[in-house]
């Protein structure tokens, strides 16, 4: 029965319809129709059995816009369940049903992205994302605006790169149906990026992807963006765009690729760096996008089970976590209209609920045992430890993830001693409201039961793509079984957290007066100067190759009416041709009415000699 309606009700169709009836049914009934419609989307990420899929053409091509299989479903239904409750939190939030549609659009657009089972589908929906996400930033007005203007840009660079490696890979495989992937025991990742290019339709993907999963360089749009909309707005941003992008990743380099690891630790020390230096709150949320998007990255990168698997769960966490932590802070937004984390301060007491909903997301993300990031960083972290595996190749990739969860752990500290516990509260403000609440403690919860010892994370575990259970079955290249509750797992956890601690005590107060500025942002200036310069070459070549024919057509239509004119014009410009107007008598008013050119011999046996060459090679090539 699922499968049937599956496949005749396409989900992101659904959720596009959901976000139609937003503008035109009474408020309450069109969010509740969009958490519905998500509550759909996760029915069938839920039930529907691996396999099922929807085959046609598009644009004369055989595609697959809709499959199922342990990766889309997975990756699904974190999606939509977050989706459901962001709504939820947006109706509280009193965010507009215009706002609120545009972000349904997006998130249908993410959803046909994560079923697509075919490269041209992914592009159709990867190009819808980036535009739908950049209209809910423009939709806020004022600064946003700019910001979204830059966004657009960086993603439109970015989506061409993936179409021009999709075209590749066409021209190489003649398909666009996803095809070979990697085979870990009975588990397979299809897709892969290949084509007659050699190495470069995979370059192109890697880079294309690498915008929006804001690699180091590429990021600016990031920090840049996200603190700008409805602070409803940033919590469906920070949920879809990336994480969608980081399973698309993983769907184009299945095999892994030893630079792109890297790329991940330098991520995750990155973002961590520039968050710890940061005022506004989300920014410095922004900047940890990137900085556990590094470690995704990496767990990709490594190209192992553990490691792709490590990367999956940590992004589906990350979708719970990280849109916390921006529903927390924008209730703190939402009630002291305050933005800097230095001028608040105390509001533990004021606001409870919201300070345990942030604790919550703080602990998680921190990597904290209990909670659910605990489970999946851990995994990355053993794919890349080389006692793990007894193998040197990552060593340096270990450490930079290392540092970068004290960096994060160190940043969190920082925001939540800054706004909830520093000082004694000097406003009155009201707690969230029930809706705010609701979402908030529901995502809340999950990240505490995935993440129970015993319980919760075998829950967790079993849902993963490439685990069975709380083992790796027949998977050749990881342990037999899963224990994040080890001993060595644990002790890790505790040096962590102990380091963390002391650190914040001593940088605490260098730490309030730094204010440096992100050095890849000298890119924002440099594209705009870039782009207004080629913007200028392209509009007065235009205008002058305009001009030239414009004129062109003016000289041809001022000849058809004035011919004898012409003909004179031209002759003076040619040695040896004389003009003896009308044979040299006057007519009516002194104007000729014919004109007789007299040639010398010289030019006349030129002329003549030109003619008949001509003559005679027609002739002859005919």
């Amino acid at each position: 029965m699922i499968e049937e309606l599956a496949t005749t009700i396409y989900p992101p169709a659904l959720i596009f319809a959901a976000a139609l009836l937003i503008l035109v049914v009474p408020r309450i009934v069109g969010f509740a129709l969009g958490a519905a419609s998500l509550g759909w989307v996760m029915v069938v990420a839920w039930v529907a059995p691996e396999g099922v899929h929807l085959e046609g053409t598009f644009l004369g091509f055989a595609v697959q816009p809709f499959l199922v299989d342990e990766y889309t479903s997975f990756v699904a239904l974190g999606l939509a369940f977050l989706g459901a409750f962001a709504v939820v939190y947006a109706h509280s939030s009193e965010a507009s049903r215009e706002m609120t549609a545009i972000a349904l659009a997006y998130v249908a657009s993410t959803i046909a992205a994560v079923f697509a089972g075919d490269w041209l589908t992914l592009v159709f929906a990867w190009e819808l994302m980036a535009i739908t996400s950049t209209v809910l930033v423009w939709h806020y007005g004022g600064d946003a605006v700019r910001a979204g203007y830059r966004y657009a840009i960086a993603h439109g660079i970015g989506g061409s790169l993936v179409l021009f490696a999709v075209i590749a890979h066409y021209a190489g495989t003649g398909s666009f149906v996803y095809g070979d992937g990697v085979e870990y025991g009975e588990a397979i990742i299809t897709g892969g990026i290949s084509g007659a290019f050699g190495g470069l339709p995979m370059i192109l993907a890697v880079l294309g992807i690498g915008v929006n999963v804001a690699f180091v360089g590429f990021h600016t749009w990031l920090p840049d963006t996200y603190p700008r909309p409805h602070f409803a707005a940033s919590v469906f941003l920070a949920a879809f765009t990336t994480k969608t992008s980081a399973y698309v990743l993983l769907r184009a380099v299945p095999e892994g690729n030893l630079y792109l690891a890297y790329m991940g630790g330098l991520m995750a020390v990155y973002g961590v760096v520039f968050a710890l230096l940061q005022h506004d709150m989300r920014a410095l949320l922004s900047y940890h996008i990137q900085a556990q998007l590094g470690y995704m990255v990496a767990g990709i990168g490594i190209g192992t089970a553990i490691g792709a698997a490590g990367a999956m769960g940590h992004l589906f966490n990350n979708v719970l976590y990280k849109s916390l932590l921006f529903m927390a802070v924008g209730v703190v937004i939402y009630r002291t209209n305050e933005n800097d984390l230095y001028k608040l301060g105390g509001l533990w007491r004021e606001m409870p609920i919201t300070a345990i909903a942030f604790a919550i997301g703080a602990l998680s993300i921190t990597a904290v045992p209990g909670f659910s990031g605990f489970i999946s960083k851990g995994m990355i972290l053993d794919a890349a430890n080389p006692g793990y595996y007894g193998t040197t190749e990552y060593r340096a990739l270990y450490w930079l993830l290392f540092i970068g969860a004290i960096g994060t752990f160190l940043s969190f500290i920082k925001l939540g001693y800054y706004v909830f516990l520093h000082g004694p509260s000097e406003r009155s403000v009201l707690d969230s409201k029930l809706g705010q609440s609701t979402s908030m403690l529901t995502v809340g919860g999950a990240c505490v039961l995935l993440g129970l010892p015993f319980v919760g994370w075998p829950i967790f575990t079993d849902l993963l793509p490439l685990v069975d259970g709380t083992g790796f079955a027949g998977l050749p290249d990881a342990p037999e079984a899963l224990d994040p509750y080890s001993a060595s797992h644990l002790q890790d956890a505790a040096i962590l957290i102990a380091v963390s601690v002391v650190g914040f005590k001593l940088i605490r107060k260098p730490l309030s007066k730094m204010d440096y500025p992100d050095p890849a942002f000298v890119l924002s200036p440099a594209t705009f100067y870039l782009g207004r310069a080629t913007m200028l070459a392209v509009t007065e070549l235009y205008a002058a190759v305009d001009r030239a024919v414009v004129g062109l057509v003016v000289r041809c239509y001022w000849i058809g009416n004035n011919p004898v004119l012409a003909v004179e014009r031209a002759a003076r410009y040619v040695p040896g041709v004389g003009l003896h107007p009308n044979g040299g008598r006057p007519t009516d008013g002194g104007a000729p009415s014919r004109l007789y050119l007299r040639a010398t011999i010289g030019l006349t046996v030129l002329f003549v000699t030109v003619i008949l060459t001509l003559v005679l090679l027609l002739v002859l090539s005919g």
